[in-house]
């Protein structure tokens, strides 16, 4: 069976975010690092290229397929930042979202353009729903 395309590295994380092209997505992503760890206890990790997590798990599906991946992240992505839940934002979240702000989603994303555009305590609302999701379905590192 195939290992997932995206895991954890060893790159840094405060390297990735200077790197960023954007200054708004790049001041943002070091305040989205400072939100996420407040709200998860976890320090920031590069998952991939792109992508900055906090905290994993290791998840063993049905078919077999197993592996790990982060509880919570975001990538400072072109078009939009990408927020990662590890739930179902719009059937576990939909009271949070609705108080969020600016922002389109789907199924475990959230795409702001800016963090101004959104309400940071529902940032850790939903990152802390997400992780207790996580917790009653996967061991949680």
């Amino acid at each position: 069976m195939a290992a997932n395309k995206t895991q954890e590295t060893d790159s840094s994380v405060t390297d990735f975010v200077n790197k960023v092209e954007n200054e708004q997505k790049r001041n943002d992503s070091f305040e989205l690092i400072r939100i996420f760890k407040e709200a998860t206890g976890h320090e920031p990790k590069m998952w991939g290229p792109s992508i900055i997590g906090f905290g994993s798990y290791h998840y063993k599906y049905d078919s077999g397929r197993e592996g790990d991946f982060l509880l919570v992240g975001f990538s400072p992505r072109k078009a939009a930042i990408s927020l990662y839940f590890s739930c179902d934002i719009e059937g576990q979240s939909g009271t949070l979202l609705a108080q969020l702000g600016k922002f389109k989603n789907g199924k475990s994303c959230v795409y702001i353009n800016k963090l101004s555009d959104v309400k940071e305590d529902i940032i850790k609302a939903l990152a802390k729903e997400s992780i207790n999701y996580i917790r009653e379905k996967y061991p949680v590192h």
